[in-house]
């Protein structure tokens, strides 16, 4: 085993931060609004970052990213993307997908499971106008997740979109902004000894009913 491998092991501290009980909340939309409001204000890294995880509907194989959380609204987490990139591709053929938020600082997770729609081109216009030149043209250049010949390759794509689009940028039609509607959460709290507390809430028609599950 590696020397590294054992002593990360070995240097592994027992969660006691705090606890769990089913009466935490009623609402899982609230509850995780509470958690990620408290992982700003401790200053997490990059607390709206999570894993997004989808599933390619031609031989089930699951693909894991990080991508970040840009606006929780009308119950739905928005984030925005190439929508001709591989986890596009996912989404296109199986919309089920299931996120993962962890701040370690904190020793909480939030797992969730929803299904994706496409949030409207306004909306997506919206955010586009709203980002750095900088990223306007990054959005334009890529074209994510496909091969590439080269770095100079894409950095001579950015010069040529720089004269292309001298001022104002439009929004590419093959990017823009994805909504995850839950059916499932889990709020995992760390605790001594591995006995996590883990409260998950699900979707009964219109209403969420919430039980304790084994750590």
């Amino acid at each position: 085993m590696s020397k590294h491998i054992e002593r990360l092991r070995d240097e592994h501290k027992d969660f006691d931060l705090n606890a769990l009980d089913e009466s935490f909340a009623n609402d899982p939309f609230k509850a995780f609004q509470e958690w990620f409001d408290e992982a700003c204000s401790s200053k997490e890294a990059e607390p709206n970052a999570f894993s997004l995880c989808s599933a390619n509907a031609e031989n089930n194989q699951p693909s894991s990213r990080i991508v970040y959380l840009k606006e929780l609204r009308s119950k739905e987490f928005v984030f925005y993307t190439n929508y001709q990139s591989e986890k596009s591709d996912d989404i296109n053929g199986n919309p089920r997908v299931s996120m993962l938020f962890f701040w370690p600082g904190l020793q909480r997770q939030i797992r969730i499971q929803g299904i994706v729609t496409k949030i409207s081109p306004e909306e997506s216009d919206r955010y586009f106008n709203s980002r750095p030149r900088s990223s306007q043209l990054g959005a334009w250049a890529s074209d994510q997740s496909r091969p590439l010949k080269s770095r100079e390759t894409l950095e001579q794509k950015i010069a040529d979109l720089e004269k292309r689009f001298p001022e104002n940028i439009d929004r590419p039609e093959f990017w823009g902004g994805y909504g995850v509607a839950p059916f499932k959460f889990e709020f995992w709290q760390g605790r001594p000894s591995r006995l996590h507390d883990r409260i998950v809430f699900e979707k009964e028609e219109n209403l969420w009913a919430s039980h304790r599950i084994n750590p």
